[in-house]
């Protein structure tokens, strides 16, 4: 077999390493591999976002910063002239690699309290809108963070669930650095990256089976986290606001599933008696005409929809602070 010449096998070579590079070049510049974000377990938490960190995926740029929030630098103490937000939650709150840090809840609520008129009323020179968030946190996840952390003198402290967080589970760390949706570390390369997300089958891990076979009162224990969180803002003189988002098959018919509306039955009676501020927007998504444009998937809202929940938290804040409940 005749040996192709030298010239022809470096050419070739060339060509490989070019059209590696360009790859690895496009993939992170043009889709974030490469750079995803970091997970760090926490024996309490579970799990945080590592801090101090920014990125791109798939044009939306993700900024954490050192307190795992996804916001901008922060400092623990508010200024005098300063009204502060915390808000709390899950995806819905944070908005994952799909939404631009623009396009978040919380972002969009700091501009609304920005630019409305009643704002005015607060006399503070500056707003500020904290957002300490994970994927698949709880309110157990929540209030774990909190008692690590505080509520960052915050003049409100906003809890956002969604239906699903009402049965979460007790917070656990297994999969970090195990599921590759919570990397403890960045790849050595973007191609390393896609392959791993969408070649790979993904890895078993058997103890979240133990974590979702959780006995006992879920609901119950999840509602006995929210009123600890109550707890915690009221001791420090902040005002509490519980906000939940529907499943997408909730809205419409046949509307909640019995177990599902037995766990909201529950959610709203603790509300009233803790008197609690709550917005449930399973009636606001089932007033819109066309509620499939609020999601982009089964449980995360889209732009649109997190500018109505956005816009109704503006109003609830507005309302607490002025003293009308």
């Amino acid at each position: 077999m005749r040996k192709l010449p030298v010239k022809v096998t470096l050419i070739v070579l060339a060509a490989i390493v070019a059209l590696f590079v360009i790859v690895e070049v496009s993939l992170r510049l043009l889709f974030g591999f490469g750079n995803p974000l970091t997970y760090i377990a926490d024996e309490k938490i579970g799990y945080l976002l590592a801090p101090n960190q920014r990125t791109r995926r798939f044009g939306n740029r993700i900024e954490i910063n050192e307190y795992s929030m996804r916001s901008g630098a922060v400092k623990k103490e508010r200024s005098p002239d300063t009204f502060r937000v915390l808000v709390l939650g899950d995806s819905i709150a944070n908005g994952g690699w799909w939404t631009d840090q623009t396009n978040i809840i919380s972002e969009m609520l700091a501009t609304q309290l920005r630019e409305g008129e009643n704002f005015k009323s607060i006399q503070t020179s500056n707003v500020e809108v904290l957002n300490a968030s994970a994927n698949s946190w709880g309110p157990r996840n929540e209030l774990a963070y909190l008692q690590k952390f505080g509520t960052f003198d915050a003049q409100v402290v906003v809890l956002i669930i969604n239906t699903d967080d009402l049965f979460a589970t007790t917070p656990s760390s297994v999969v970090v650095g195990r599921d590759r949706n919570y990397p403890d570390r960045k790849p050595r390369l973007a191609i390393v990256e896609a392959i791993a997300r969408y070649l790979l089958p993904e890895q078993t891990i058997p103890e979240l089976a133990q974590l979702a076979a959780e006995g006992g009162d879920r609901v119950g224990r999840n509602l006995e986290a929210i009123g600890k969180i109550q707890a915690m803002a009221n001791s420090t003189n902040s005002h509490f606001l519980l906000v939940m988002t529907p499943l997408l098959r909730e809205i419409g018919t046949p509307g909640p599933r019995d177990y599902e509306i037995k766990a909201r039955s529950r959610l709203a009676q603790f509300t009233e008696s803790q008197q609690i501020k709550y917005i449930d927007f399973l009636p606001v998504f089932n007033s819109i005409q066309q509620p499939k444009t609020l999601y982009r998937d089964h449980i995360h809202l889209s732009p649109q929809g997190n500018q109505i929940v956005s816009e109704a938290i503006n109003k609830a804040i507005l309302d607490l602070v002025m003293g009308n409940r």
